[in-house]
């Protein structure tokens, strides 16, 4: 896979507002191509729905065949793009905007799952591993553009260190790693509503 990213369309984002897929997606980014089978035992699904999830990420653009693995009876999928971007300010419609909240939902439960099962498994980690992880959160007071411009800064530096800094993959030290990165005016605050 390479490092490319996708922008999904509106009609692509309504394809992702299903938890199951966006994992398989996240799976086959994070892991390399795999078939429906391993991920259905991965997910606790059956082979069958799995492998409608997938017929639907690869109908939007999200997996392709994995052409060089397979003997005919296995299909193996991988992923098309290492990343997915969304761009707000092209969603102007509301039901464009509708798909976009409904695939927000999606990464939140998604990623609430993800944190939950770290904090679960934290304690079968080394400790030189837990205090290389953090869950912290910051208040500041911004305005939108430097909120915007943090949010920027924050990305440079992850894409930076990504590139510059990724360990080869026959490093033993080496794990996959993930950042999540959040931020967002307080839900109930002043912003709430406004434009």
């Amino acid at each position: 896979m390479d490092t490319s990213s996708i922008t999904p369309t509106p009609q692509q984002l309504r394809a992702l507002t299903h938890p199951q897929r966006l994992r398989m997606l996240g799976i086959l980014r994070t892991e390399g191509p795999t078939t429906a089978t391993a991920l259905a035992t991965r997910l606790g699904l059956n082979t069958g729905a799995t492998s409608y999830h997938l017929r639907q990420l690869a109908q939007h653009g999200f997996i392709v065949d994995d052409e060089g693995r397979g003997n005919g009876r296995e299909r193996w999928w991988r992923a098309a793009h290492a990343s997915t971007r969304t761009d707000f300010e092209i969603l102007t419609e509301p039901e464009d905007q509708e798909a976009l909240d409904a695939y927000l939902q999606t990464v939140v439960v998604v990623y609430t799952q993800m944190l939950q099962q770290m904090v679960e498994e934290r304690a079968t980690l080394s400790d030189e591993w837990r205090n290389a992880s953090t869950l912290s959160d910051w208040r500041c007071r911004l305005a939108p553009e430097q909120a915007t411009r943090l949010i920027e800064r924050v990305s440079a530096i992850i894409e930076e260190f990504e590139a510059e800094e990724e360990l080869p993959e026959d490093d033993a030290s080496g794990v996959p790693y993930t950042i999540m990165f959040h931020g967002f005016p307080r839900p109930g605050g002043p912003a709430g509503g406004t434009s």
